[in-house]
C-alpha cells in the first residue's frame, strides 16, 4: 500500500511491505522484544525502501546510530550540578549530538529502569552518575554492550571509562591546612557512606590527619545526607561532644550551607570560634562573612571531558579504558581563621 504523500510512510506501511504485524514492527523499532533475524532484516529493508523517518529510532535502524547520548543522574539542585549538565549538553551539541536526561532518584533499581528506558531510545552512549555502591554497568545488565562513562562518582575498577574531580588529595590538603594553623580537633561533616565522592573525602581527611600528625578520633566524623538540614544536624552533633572540634571540613554545597546556618543559630562565629572550610566552592562562598575557604570542583571540565571520552569510546569500542581526575583548586579566604 502506498503511503500518503502528506503523511509519509507509517509503521502500518512498513508492516504490510515486510509481511509482518504492526506489533512486530514496533518490537523491531523500539527493541522491546527479540525478533527472528530474518523478520528483523525484512522490517529493516522495508524501513530503508520506504524512507520511513517517523522517529529518530527508525532512522537509527538504517543509519546505525541516533546521534543521541543518554545521561542518567540523581536529582541535585546545586550550581555545580547545573554547570555539569550545561557543559555536557553544550559539548554534545558541538559534536552533533542531542542529549536525553533521566532521573535515577539515586536508587539502584530506579537507575536500572531509567537506563533501560534510555536504551529503548537507542542512545549511542551513556553518561552515568551511579547510585551509592559499586556501579552496575549497563553491559552487566544486558547482553548488548553500551558505551558508558561514569560521572563524578568514580569506581575503583580499571575496566571502565570515568571522569570526576580529584577528592582525596584535595581534602587532605584542606585538613593539613587546618592542622598547620594549630588545630588538633579537626572534624569532618561527610555525605552518605557508599557515595564515591563522600568516601574519597573521608579517605582524604584521614590521610591529612595522618600527614599532620594529628590524633585520630572517629567521633570527629559526622555522616549525613547531602542536604542542608542534615548538615546542620551533623554540625550540632559535633558541637555536643565533650571536646568539640575547633576546626571543621564540610562536604558539598548544601551540607556547607547547613553548617553555616547552624553556626548562626548557635552564635558560633566561623573563622573565630571555629575554623570552617568547604570541600566544594559554592557560588556564594565569597559573599558570606567571613568568606569561605574552599576547594573548587571544576564540573564544567568534568562534563566536557566526559563527552569527549564517551564519543571516543563509541568510535573505538575496544580501546583501553581511561580514568580522568580533574584537579581541584584551593581557594584561600577567611573562614579558616587565617
Amino acid at each position: 500500500m502506498a503511503a500518503s504523500p502528506s503523511s509519509g510512510p507509517t509503521q502500518r506501511d512498513i508492516a504490510e511491505l515486510a509481511g509482518v504485524s504492526i506489533t512486530t514492527v514496533s518490537h523491531v523499532v523500539n527493541g522491546t522484544r527479540s525478533v527472528a533475524p530474518a523478520t528483523r532484516a525484512a522490517v529493516l529493508d522495508a524501513v530503508e525502501r520506504t524512507g520511513y523517518t517517523g522517529d529518530a529510532v527508525a532512522r537509527s535502524l538504517v543509519t546505525g546510530g541516533t546521534r543521541c547520548l543518554g545521561v542518567a543522574i540523581p536529582p541535585q539542585s546545586d550550581e555545580h550540578f547545573a554547570t555539569l549538565l550545561q557543559a555536557i549538553e553544550w559539548s554534545a551539541a558541538q559534536q552533533g549530538y542531542d542529549v536525553l536526561f533521566a532521573n535515577t532518584q539515586d536508587v539502584v533499581d530506579t537507575e536500572l529502569a531509567r537506563v533501560r528506558s534510555l536504551r529503548s531510545r537507542r542512545i549511542d552512549g551513556l553518561l552515568l552518575m551511579p547510585a551509592p555502591g559499586e556501579p552496575l554497568l549497563p553491559s552487566q545488565a544486558s547482553a548488548a554492550p553500551l558505551p558508558t562513562v561514569l560521572l563524578d562518582r568514580l569506581s575503583t575498577r580499571t575496566d571502565v571509562d570515568q571522569v570526576g574531580v580529584e577528592n582525596i588529595q584535595a581534602t587532605s590538603a584542606l585538613t593539613e591546612h587546618l592542622a598547620s594553623l594549630g588545630h588538633r580537633r579537626i572534624a569532618l561533616v561527610s555525605g552518605s557512606e557508599g557515595v564515591a565522592t563522600s568516601d574519597e573525602r573521608t579517605l582524604g581527611y584521614r590521610l591529612g590527619i595522618g600527614r599532620a600528625g594529628v590524633p585520630w578520633d572517629p567521633e570527629l566524623i559526622a555522616v549525613c545526607r547531602a542536604d542542608r538540614d542534615s548538615g546542620a544536624a551533623a554540625f550540632a552533633q559535633l558541637l555536643q561532644l565533650p571536646q568539640p572540634p575547633t576546626a571543621l571540613l564540610a562536604g558539598g554545597d548544601r551540607v556547607i550551607s547547613g553548617v553555616l546556618r547552624e553556626a548562626r543559630v548557635r552564635g558560633v562565629r566561623p573563622g573565630r570560634d571555629i575554623a570552617v572550610v568547604g570541600c566544594s566552592d559554592p557560588a556564594w562562598a565569597d559573599l558570606v562573612e567571613p568568606a569561605l575557604t574552599t576547594m573548587t570542583r571544576p564540573m564544567a571540565e568534568v562534563g566536557r571531558q566526559a563527552v569527549d571520552i564517551l564519543l571516543a569510546r563509541i568510535a573505538e569500542p575496544d580501546g583501553a579504558a581511561s580514568t580522568v581526575r580533574v584537579p581541584a583548586t584551593f581557594c584561600h579566604r577567611h573562614s579558616c581563621g587565617c
